[in-house]
C-alpha cells in the first residue's frame, strides 16, 4: 500500500565522499541499502525527495567561516586525514556534505508544507559530532543542526526537539544549541567512549539551561533499558516542552552486532523507537517527525535496522509501545539533573 505521507531522501551522489583507504565511514555503509530500497518496493511506498545543496549562508548559520576555509584547504591535501585522524576530506567532501544538509532541509520543507507527515534522510556523511568550528568523528557538517536552524529562521519555530539515540554523544549538536531554549537536545549514549562528553551534569547555559539533556548509559544496555529510559524522557519532555517538530539523529551503531560500541540493541528495537516517536509526534506536533542518519558501521546490520525503522514509519496505525520497568535504567534517572527543570 502506498503511503505518500512518508518522505525518503537518498541519492547516489552521497556515495561520492570516498577515498581508497580504510575507514568505517564509507559508501559501502549504504550502497546495498540503496539497491534494496528500490528492489523491495520502499521507493514506491514513500515519496522520494531529491536533495539540494545547502547554501553557504545556510551552513554559516551553524558553522564558522574559518571552519569552512579549513575544509576547503584540507580537501585538496594529499593526505585525506590531514585535518582529522577519523574524518577524511577529499575533493567532493564539502559538496556531498552540503547535499546531505540540503536533503534534510528539502524533507523539512515538505513536512512543514503539510505535504508529508514524516520522513527519513538516508544521507552521508553523518553530522552530529561536527561543532560550530570543527568536524570530527566522521562528521563534516552538522546536518541536524543546520536543519533545526533552517526551521527556526524560515518557519519561525521556537520549540524544536532533537532526539539522538546514536551510541555516541551528540557533542556537536549540543555545542550549537547549548545556550538556547528554542532547541532541546536529548542525547542517550554509552558513557566513556568517543567523544568522551555528554555527562548528565551538562544541562545548558543562560537561556538554554535545562534544554540539554544527556543520558549516559552503561555498556550492555539493550532494548528494555533504552525503551524504558526513552519512554520516561519522551513522556516528560513532550508533555512539558510541547515541541513543534521532532528531529532525530538516528544512529544505528548501538546495534548488538556493531563492534564500535558495547550497546546491545536488537534490529527490532529500531522499529519500536520509531513507533514511540511517531506516537509522541502525533500527540504534540501534528505528526511532524524527521529522522536523519548518523552512525552505523556494520552494513548488514545497518540495512536491516533502517528497514525496521522504515517499517515503523510506514505502519498505517501507531502501535502503543509497552514500556517494561528496567531496574538498572531506573537508577540513572533517580538523581538525574534534569529533575531540576522537568517533572518525570
Amino acid at each position: 500500500m502506498t503511503n505518500l505521507r512518508t518522505g525518503l531522501v537518498f541519492d547516489q551522489r552521497y556515495l561520492h565522499h570516498c577515498i581508497p583507504l580504510a575507514s568505517l565511514e564509507n559508501p559501502n555503509r549504504v550502497r546495498s541499502l540503496y539497491l534494496t530500497l528500490s528492489l523491495s518496493g520502499y521507493t514506491e511506498r514513500c515519496q522520494v525527495i531529491e536533495p539540494r545543496e545547502a547554501t553557504i549562508d545556510q551552513v554559516l548559520a551553524v558553522h564558522s567561516s574559518f571552519y569552512l576555509d579549513q575544509i576547503r584547504k584540507h580537501a585538496v591535501n594529499s593526505n585525506p586525514f590531514s585535518y582529522d585522524r577519523d574524518s577524511y576530506l577529499m575533493e567532493d567532501s564539502l559538496i556531498t556534505a552540503r547535499l546531505a544538509s540540503g536533503g534534510c532541509m528539502n524533507l523539512a520543507d515538505q513536512i512543514m508544507a503539510g505535504e508529508l507527515d514524516q520522513g527519513f534522510a538516508l544521507i552521508r556523511p553523518p553530522g552530529h559530532h561536527a561543532s560550530t568550528g570543527r568536524g570530527m568523528g566522521f562528521c563534516i557538517l552538522n546536518n541536524i543542526a543546520i536543519t533545526a536552524e533552517y526551521l527556526r529562521h524560515t518557519y519561525g519555530l521556537s520549540r524544536i526537539l532533537i532526539v539522538d539515540f546514536d551510541a555516541h554523544h551528540a557533542n556537536g549538536t549540543q555545542d550549537v544549541f547549548y545556550d538556547t531554549n528554542e532547541v532541546m537536545v536529548l542525547s542517550i549514549h554509552q558513557q566513556g567512549i568517543f567523544p568522551f562528553s555528554g555527562h548528565a551534569e551538562e544541562t545548558g547555559v543562560d537561556k538554554g539551561l535545562g534544554y540539554t539533556i544527556n543520558v549516559p548509559v552503561y555498556s550492555q544496555f539493550g532494548d528494555n533499558e533504552y525503551t524504558f529510559l526513552l519512554g520516561q524522557l519522551l513522556n516528560a519532555v513532550c508533555a512539558q516542552y510541547l515541541p513543534q517538530i521532532i528531529l532525530v539523529s538516528a544512529g544505528y551503531d548501538g546495534h548488538v552486532d556493531d563492534s564500535i560500541s558495547q550497546i546491545r540493541l536488537s534490529t527490532r528495537w529500531f522499529r519500536t523507537i520509531t513507533m514511540m516517536l511517531r506516537s509522541h509526534a502525533k500527540q504534540v506536533c501534528d505528526g511532524r517527525l524527521l529522522l536523519i542518519l548518523e552512525g552505523g558501521y556494520k552494513p548488514d546490520c545497518l540495512e536491516a535496522s533502517i528497514l525496521a525503522t522504515l517499517d515503523g514509519l510506514l505502519e498505517t496505525s501507531v502501535d502503543l509501545v509497552g514500556v517494561m520497568h528496567a531496574k538498572r535504567a531506573d537508577r540513572i534517572l533517580t538523581d538525574h539533573p534534569l529533575k531540576q527543570f522537568w517533572t518525570l
